[in-house]
Protein backbone atom coordinates (compact mmCIF):
# COMPACT_ATOMS: atom_id res chain seq x y z
CA UNK A 1 0.00 0.00 0.00
CA UNK A 2 1.42 3.47 -1.47
CA UNK A 3 0.69 6.48 0.23
CA UNK A 4 -0.26 9.19 -2.37
CA UNK A 5 1.39 12.83 -2.60
CA UNK A 6 -1.45 14.43 -1.02
CA UNK A 7 -1.23 11.74 1.79
CA UNK A 8 1.77 12.35 2.57
CA UNK A 9 1.89 15.73 2.47
CA UNK A 10 -0.95 15.42 5.23
CA UNK A 11 0.85 13.53 7.39
CA UNK A 12 4.18 16.18 7.19
CA UNK A 13 1.81 18.64 8.09
CA UNK A 14 0.37 16.70 11.23
CA UNK A 15 3.92 16.26 12.21
CA UNK A 16 4.68 19.71 11.91
CA UNK A 17 1.58 20.57 14.03
CA UNK A 18 2.16 18.10 16.94
CA UNK A 19 6.05 19.39 16.81
CA UNK A 20 4.74 22.86 17.42
CA UNK A 21 2.16 21.64 19.91
CA UNK A 22 5.08 20.50 22.21
CA UNK A 23 7.35 23.38 22.07
CA UNK A 24 4.58 25.46 22.88
CA UNK A 25 3.75 23.25 26.15
CA UNK A 26 7.52 23.10 27.07
CA UNK A 27 7.56 26.98 26.78
CA UNK A 28 5.30 27.53 28.93
CA UNK A 29 5.81 25.12 30.85
CA UNK A 30 9.12 26.61 31.76
CA UNK A 31 7.50 30.35 31.84
CA UNK A 32 5.58 29.13 34.47
CA UNK A 33 8.50 27.39 36.47
CA UNK A 34 10.38 30.61 36.42
CA UNK A 35 7.78 32.99 36.94
CA UNK A 36 6.38 31.29 40.23
CA UNK A 37 7.99 32.97 43.29
CA UNK A 38 10.84 31.39 45.10
CA UNK A 39 11.36 30.75 48.92
CA UNK A 40 11.60 34.09 50.87
CA UNK A 41 15.76 34.93 51.61
CA UNK A 42 16.16 34.47 55.24
CA UNK A 43 18.81 37.20 56.83
CA UNK A 44 21.77 36.85 59.58
CA UNK A 45 21.39 39.96 61.11
CA UNK A 46 18.41 41.83 62.86
CA UNK A 47 17.74 44.69 60.37
CA UNK A 48 17.83 45.39 56.73
CA UNK A 49 18.62 48.57 55.00
CA UNK A 50 15.86 48.24 51.99
CA UNK A 51 16.13 50.95 49.19
CA UNK A 52 13.71 51.48 47.07
CA UNK A 53 13.02 52.65 43.46
CA UNK A 54 12.41 55.95 44.64
CA UNK A 55 15.65 56.40 46.14
CA UNK A 56 14.08 56.20 49.82
CA UNK A 57 16.00 53.86 52.13
CA UNK A 58 14.01 52.22 55.18
CA UNK A 59 15.68 50.52 57.75
CA UNK A 60 13.52 47.51 59.75
CA UNK A 61 13.04 43.83 60.00
CA UNK A 62 12.18 42.66 56.58
CA UNK A 63 10.14 39.64 56.04
CA UNK A 64 9.08 37.79 53.20
CA UNK A 65 11.85 39.32 50.80
CA UNK A 66 11.80 36.91 47.41
CA UNK A 67 7.63 36.49 47.82
CA UNK A 68 5.35 38.57 46.01
CA UNK A 69 4.32 39.85 49.73
CA UNK A 70 7.32 41.19 51.37
CA UNK A 71 6.67 42.97 55.04
CA UNK A 72 8.85 45.27 57.05
CA UNK A 73 8.39 46.03 60.49
CA UNK A 74 10.31 48.29 63.63
CA UNK A 75 10.43 50.35 60.54
CA UNK A 76 12.81 53.41 60.67
CA UNK A 77 14.14 56.25 58.36
CA UNK A 78 16.45 58.54 57.95
CA UNK A 79 15.17 62.30 57.72
CA UNK A 80 16.61 65.32 56.67
CA UNK A 81 16.01 68.66 58.70
CA UNK A 82 17.15 72.09 58.80
CA UNK A 83 17.78 74.58 60.71
CA UNK A 84 15.69 77.77 59.70
CA UNK A 85 18.16 80.00 61.56
CA UNK A 86 21.22 78.54 60.75
CA UNK A 87 20.17 76.72 57.30
CA UNK A 88 22.45 73.72 58.47
CA UNK A 89 21.21 70.20 58.02
CA UNK A 90 21.44 67.18 60.21
CA UNK A 91 19.93 64.04 59.53
CA UNK A 92 18.35 61.38 62.06
CA UNK A 93 17.36 58.18 62.15
CA UNK A 94 13.54 57.94 63.58
CA UNK A 95 11.21 55.09 63.79
CA UNK A 96 8.18 55.55 61.00
CA UNK A 97 5.30 55.45 63.69
CA UNK A 98 6.90 58.60 64.97
CA UNK A 99 7.21 60.24 61.64
CA UNK A 100 4.20 59.58 60.23
CA UNK A 101 2.50 60.33 63.86
CA UNK A 102 -1.18 60.83 62.07
CA UNK A 103 -2.03 56.74 61.66
CA UNK A 104 1.16 55.60 63.29
CA UNK A 105 2.20 52.55 60.87
CA UNK A 106 3.25 49.48 62.86
CA UNK A 107 4.30 47.92 59.41
CA UNK A 108 4.79 48.34 55.49
CA UNK A 109 3.80 46.17 52.89
CA UNK A 110 6.36 46.66 50.40
CA UNK A 111 5.50 46.37 46.27
CA UNK A 112 8.75 43.49 45.65
CA UNK A 113 8.84 45.76 41.62
CA UNK A 114 9.78 48.66 43.72
CA UNK A 115 12.39 47.13 45.66
CA UNK A 116 16.00 48.09 44.40
CA UNK A 117 18.15 46.36 46.61
CA UNK A 118 18.08 45.12 50.44
CA UNK A 119 21.39 44.79 52.61
CA UNK A 120 21.72 43.50 55.66
CA UNK A 121 22.48 46.23 58.82
CA UNK A 122 25.96 45.47 60.28
CA UNK A 123 25.10 44.71 64.32
CA UNK A 124 28.19 47.28 64.53
CA UNK A 125 26.89 49.84 62.10
CA UNK A 126 25.90 53.27 63.25
CA UNK A 127 22.61 52.42 61.63
CA UNK A 128 22.04 49.19 64.54
CA UNK A 129 23.75 51.60 67.11
CA UNK A 130 21.08 54.21 66.65
CA UNK A 131 18.02 51.35 66.36
CA UNK A 132 19.31 50.42 69.72
CA UNK A 133 19.56 53.65 71.04
CA UNK A 134 15.78 54.48 70.46
CA UNK A 135 14.27 51.37 71.47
Amino acid sequence: MRMTKNQQGNAAVQVVWVLAGIVIIVAAFMMVKHTRPGEPVAFTTPYQAVLMTNGVAYYGKLAGYGTPRPVLTDVYVIVTQTNPDTKQTSKGLFKLDKVEDLYQPDRMYLNPNQILGVEPVGTNSKVAQLIGQAH
